[in-house]
């Protein structure tokens, strides 16, 4: 079925993704989308997110269970939202239903993400949208990345994205006049997507963080994207070609640096950063030292984490990287705000059988000042340089004056000297097992994720251990 629109008869749509809490940039979104709304009226505008909005590392996100993004989004007049990974990973089924179902004037999107126990969508998720604007039919799909053995162990069954797409665009093809799929996978897998599945008109892109301020055209498929943390708002103006009676866009990437903050957003941020306070200013731990972190050594802090990596996981081992600690604790009380603050990345533990060579590789590195120093972005990452590894259950001895990949003159692991060609239980983070930093832990088998608890639970838990505290202060590094 064909329908034919005047070109005067455009509608504007609005795109945000990757947004991770940067709750300010939020609210300079909702006063452009305010101002195009007066300007283009309602009927002629709509406003979609591509997930990633909530990140748990901003306290009024944390504190709020993300139902301060959702009020943003509420205040913004936003008519979608995609799930992202930062929505699905970071919180349980009973969280993200509460969020979208209790909260949300606005429909969630996924097509790929299904309860793992009754094989069916959740109510409260939609696989697809049909959205009527200035006598347009919008048609909109929504699919995330499919971080299935993550997903798993929340509950979900993360589907292929590509077949999830492609049976929603056949049931709207012949129903709108436009096909849009809100994706959640990636520049290369959204490319993948227009060359491999037809009928879609635009493909609106986020996980990847890529800005793409000219739109990418593959067949009769546009791509879009607007980059991450809210630096951009994508807005894409939709006509028909009276001539090939298809769909026409004309894109753009608007900056959103010059634009202040809407007044009712900032509010909803104030009240939720003062209810997030309330909420996390419980005290979880007490304690008689400090204890300090350092990214380019070793330090207190570091070492509790490491030997609460291997503890949880029951391991003989235990690595962990010293920048995910952005500071250390003082004498006293120390309550979940605190600690959040100086571990927000919503990292978790794992457990894995990794070769003795693949350790002593990475070890070896975390004496060099370019791993030490590297700068690390995404894989759930929030600090900022990669820094040293903190371990337990082991005891290095190296030589700093020694060329590199050679620093390290004797290791023991539970006091037995270490042996390169076994095989050791390590407890450490997700992280590792995507390629971050020190790539050699990536070639860990038999890897298990601990979720939903994140590096911070770990954390806590060791903080409530005077034994394990007091532990922290006894080198594993030494030099000789």
């Amino acid at each position: 079925m064909k329908y034919k629109h005047d070109l005067s008869s455009h509608v504007v749509l609005l795109h945000s993704n990757d947004i991770h809490s940067r709750l300010e940039q939020a609210s300079k979104i909702s006063t452009y989308i305010t101002e195009e709304r007066r300007m283009v009226g309602s009927d002629r505008l709509l406003v979609v997110d591509c997930g990633d909005h909530m990140d748990r590392m901003r306290m009024e996100t944390e504190g709020s269970d993300g139902r301060v993004n959702i009020e943003l989004m509420n205040e913004a007049g936003y008519e979608a939202a995609a799930i992202g990974n930062n929505e699905g990973l970071t919180y349980s089924k009973e969280e993200l239903e509460r969020a979208y179902r209790s909260y949300a004037r606005f429909p969630a999107l996924c097509a790929n993400l299904f309860d793992r126990e009754s094989g069916e969508l959740p109510e409260w998720l939609l696989p697809r949208l049909i959205i009527n604007k200035n006598g347009w039919r919008i048609g909109l799909t929504s699919v995330t990345a499919q971080y299935d053995s993550f997903y798993s162990l929340l509950g979900w069954e993360a589907r292929d994205p590509f077949a999830a797409a492609a049976e929603q665009i056949e049931w709207l093809r012949p129903r709108v006049d436009v096909v849009v799929v809100v994706s959640h996978l990636g520049l290369s897998m959204d490319e993948r997507m227009a060359e491999q599945i037809g009928g879609i008109d635009l493909i609106l892109g986020a996980h990847t963080h890529h800005l793409l301020l000219e739109p990418i055209m593959i067949g009769d498929t546009t791509i879009c994207a607007a980059g991450k943390f809210g630096e951009h708002l994508g807005r894409v103006e939709i006509a028909m070609d009276p001539i090939s009676e298809r769909p026409v866009f004309r894109a753009s990437c608007v900056p959103m640096a010059a634009y202040a903050e809407d007044p009712e957003a900032a509010a909803i941020i104030s009240g939720f950063r003062e209810t997030g306070e309330r909420r996390m200013s419980r005290v979880i731990a007490r304690l008689d030292a400090p204890l300090p972190v350092q990214s380019e050594r070793e330090s207190p802090l570091g070492n509790l984490l490491a030997a609460g990596l291997r503890r949880w996981t029951d391991a003989e081992i235990g690595i962990v990287n010293a920048g995910q600690l952005l500071g250390g604790l003082a004498q006293g009380d120390v309550t979940e705000a605190q600690l959040h603050a100086l571990c927000p990345s919503p990292i978790n533990p794992c457990r894995m059988l990794l070769s003795g060579r693949h350790i002593r590789i990475a070890l070896e590195e975390a004496l060099l000042p370019e791993f030490v120093e590297m700068p690390i972005r995404g894989f759930g990452f929030r600090g900022l340089v990669l820094g040293t590894l903190a371990v337990d259950g082991m005891e290095i001895v190296y030589n700093p004056e020694l060329p590199a990949y050679g620093k390290i003159v004797d290791m023991k692991v539970a006091g037995a000297p270490f042996d390169e060609d076994r095989s050791y239980i390590v407890g450490t983070i997700d992280m590792f097992t995507f390629g971050a930093g020190y790539k050699s832990l990536k070639e860990g088998r038999e890897i298990s994720y601990c979720l939903p608890e994140f590096i911070r639970n770990v954390l806590a838990e060791q903080l409530i251990d005077q034994a394990a505290v007091k532990g922290a202060s006894v080198s594993r590094w030494s030099i000789g």
